[in-house]
């Protein structure tokens, strides 16, 4: 996640040399793309972790410092 990121709410997420942008309510690429399994492995992380990134996508936009969120296991 990035301070200066635009709606709508998403985070970053990176595999080698691929990045995408991945919306929090729906756990879909929305920019950038990853390989298959990658992308899989961030929905699954981002539906367990939905609320936890909501709270930081809210934090970023009062310049807060944001909280760590795990892996998955």
């Amino acid at each position: 996640m990035n301070y200066a990121d635009h709606a709508p709410p998403h985070f970053h997420a990176t595999y080698g040399d691929e990045e995408a942008q991945i919306e929090i309510a729906t756990g879909e690429i929305i920019c950038g793309s990853l390989p298959r399994r990658a992308a899989a492995l961030a929905r699954e992380w981002a539906e367990l972790h939905r609320e936890e990134l909501e709270v930081n996508w809210g934090l970023r936009e009062q310049a807060l410092p944001l909280n760590k969120i795990d892996p998955l296991p």
